[in-house]
């Protein structure tokens, strides 16, 4: 199921009823995996529930050292735009699919990145590849974005086809056409690679990430989860403003209250949260409404499910959002042009819908999702974005409480830098 919407398309404020809260259930307190990475991630959650249960108690939250300013003009400037996601998207490992997109043999997840059409398969032995989405005969667009099943991957424009891999199998009549020399003509492909449940694509075809390298101490974090044991259940996609302004929105808790008060205020508190980063990347967790019961029990019979609510960012613009839950929400921001972004809104379970009221239960899950970012965030990023030029010449300011906002921003800079410095070497 692909849903898309558009701003012109929101209800005003006064039109719609604030949609009901799912119900949550917590995952991480049922595992009873004993490999290395969920041990690890469960013993880091106990100590973040500590930590998260001091703020609670202080009516206190993580903060930075001090406040960060970012020129309003870096949010504008298209020739920056161009600078920041050829430093940044073209040039670092990318989180396009979460491996439960891709299921089984023979899958595939067809996406645009920046305008490049990226197919990411799964061949007949499971092994991931990523490729350019266009035939090597004329360039036509081989599948239409969204995810499926396909033994040979046939161009509907003169029936050239491949397999998953991207090898060319074949060519109609090619007694007329000419010898096409396979080994010529396969696909042009993408560094790929998967990792704890995540397909990781790069751009630059001449690149060779190192992936454990790029995730780091994260990575056994990420593979306590077993995302790559969920069940994906459905996607929907929000057209949203300029990537950073997006962005923005979604790596501080200081909103809640003020922008969600019938929605994620409801089951979130507000201003409060612990912070941690693992080289570009970084969590948010914020603290959940029962921490206040939990807080009268003993340490060993807090669930850590029921007290935070774990956001994990994967640089560029990955958001994993109840990762300790039954349901997990994930957030694929990518930009499009210098005043646009595209959000991919993909739904996981744990345990796949069978039934009626299975099915209705995750259809709330992620209607609930798309409609508090539609109707709220983006209404109000949207907002955002109509009045950074009249603010050009000043600058934005994030709080202490805002740690999340100054660190992407920190990096952000830091890759620009790096490719200045990357370029000059190179003269």
């Amino acid at each position: 199921m692909v849903q898309t919407s558009s701003p012109e398309i929101r209800e005003t404020d006064a039109d719609r009823n604030p949609p009901s809260a799912p119900a949550y259930s917590s995952w991480i307190s049922q595992d009873r995996s004993t490999d290395a990475a969920s041990l690890t991630m469960r013993r880091e959650a106990a100590e973040l529930v500590e930590r998260v249960m001091a703020h609670y108690r202080a009516n206190t939250t993580h903060e930075a050292d001090g406040q960060w300013t970012e020129p309003v003009a870096n949010y504008l400037d298209a020739d920056r735009w161009q600078r920041e996601t050829d430093a940044v998207h073209r040039s670092v490992p990318l989180p396009l699919a979460m491996s439960c997109e891709l299921p089984g043999p023979n899958t595939y997840k067809a996406i645009d990145v920046l305008g490049i059409p990226v197919l990411v398969t799964r061949d007949r032995q499971g092994a991931v590849h990523a490729m350019i989405n266009a035939c090597r005969h004329r360039g036509a667009k081989l599948l239409e974005p969204g995810c499926g099943v396909s033994r040979r991957l046939t161009c509907p424009y003169h029936s050239w086809s491949y397999d998953l891999a991207g090898e060319l199998r074949g060519v109609y009549a090619e007694k007329t056409f000419g010898d096409v020399p396979r080994e010529g003509r396969s696909l042009v492909r993408l560094p790929a690679g998967e990792r704890a449940g995540i397909v990781f694509v790069s751009l630059d075809p001449a690149a060779e990430p190192d992936l454990d390298a790029w995730l780091g101490d994260l990575q056994p974090l990420l593979e306590g989860m077993r995302l790559a044991e969920c069940h994906h259940y459905a996607t929907s996609e929000l057209t949203s403003p300029n990537w950073k302004v997006t962005l923005d929105g979604y790596l501080e808790t200081y909103h809640f209250a003020s922008l969600h008060p019938k929605t994620v205020f409801e089951t979130n508190l507000s201003n409060m949260m612990a912070h941690d980063t693992w080289g570009p990347h970084q969590r948010i967790a914020p603290a959940l409404r029962p921490i206040a019961q939990a807080a009268e029990l003993p340490p060993d019979q807090r669930d850590p499910g029921d007290c935070v609510g774990p956001i994990y960012w994967l640089f560029p613009g990955l958001a994993i959002a109840g990762g300790w839950r039954q349901k997990i929400a994930v957030s694929l921001v990518l930009p499009r042009t210098a005043t646009e972004s595209v959000t991919q809104q993909i739904i996981l379970l744990r345990e796949p819908a069978v039934t009626e009221e299975e099915r209705q239960a995750a259809d709330q899950f992620g209607e609930w999702f798309h409609e508090v970012v539609r109707d709220e965030d983006y209404a109000t990023t949207y907002g955002v974005q109509q009045g950074l030029k009249a603010l050009d010449g000043t600058d934005f300011v994030f709080g202490r409480n805002e740690p999340g906002l100054q660190h992407l921003h920190r990096i952000i800079h830091q890759h620009l830098e790096d490719g200045v410095q990357a370029a000059r070497a190179t003269r």
